[in-house]
């Protein structure tokens, strides 16, 4: 499954860069503007190939995917976003690596968006698809043995 969550990602991602990187360059659009719009682009794109190849996780509810999903997404956009924000001004402060890294690259967002990516997807997106997801198809589902073990102990309790 891991494999398949990486090639999944890697999917995601090239078609998450390539909306970044065309929004940027050629639409002229600012660069954190960029990068949210290939996220949107590529958090779609992951959703439907986790959801029927990945996970394989048809037996679920959409709705209950969906919900899951965009909850773990808005976490994953803002991680992106303001990741790639901060670590863009960052580099841009310290004179010495700017110039070291504009030899090298056009625009140093693509570096930051190229690290914050991996890492946001390696930490945040597979464990939350993981273990959040696509474990329980059901949002109510856990709550109910919850309930039903308190249930079941209370009547042993009171016999």
């Amino acid at each position: 499954m891991f494999l398949r969550a990486q090639f999944s990602s890697q999917i995601s991602s090239a078609a998450d860069f390539m909306i970044t990187i065309l929004s940027a360059k050629v639409f002229h659009i600012y660069y954190v503007y960029a990068t949210g719009i290939g996220s949107i682009i590529g958090g779609i794109l992951n959703c439907f190939i986790n959801y029927y190849w990945t996970f394989k996780a048809q037996d679920c509810k959409k709705k209950y995917v969906v919900i899951k999903y965009i909850l773990v997404w808005i976490g994953s956009f803002c991680l992106n976003t303001w990741g790639v924000y901060l670590m863009t001004e960052s580099i841009q402060s310290i004179p010495w690596v700017q110039e070291t890294l504009t030899y090298f690259f056009d625009d140093i967002f693509i570096v930051s968006k190229l690290f914050v990516s991996l890492l946001v997807g390696w930490i945040w997106n597979y464990n939350m698809h993981r273990i959040f997801v696509y474990k329980d198809c059901k949002i109510r589902r856990p709550l109910r043995r919850k309930t039903k073990n308190i249930s079941i102990k209370r009547t042993l309790e009171t016999e």
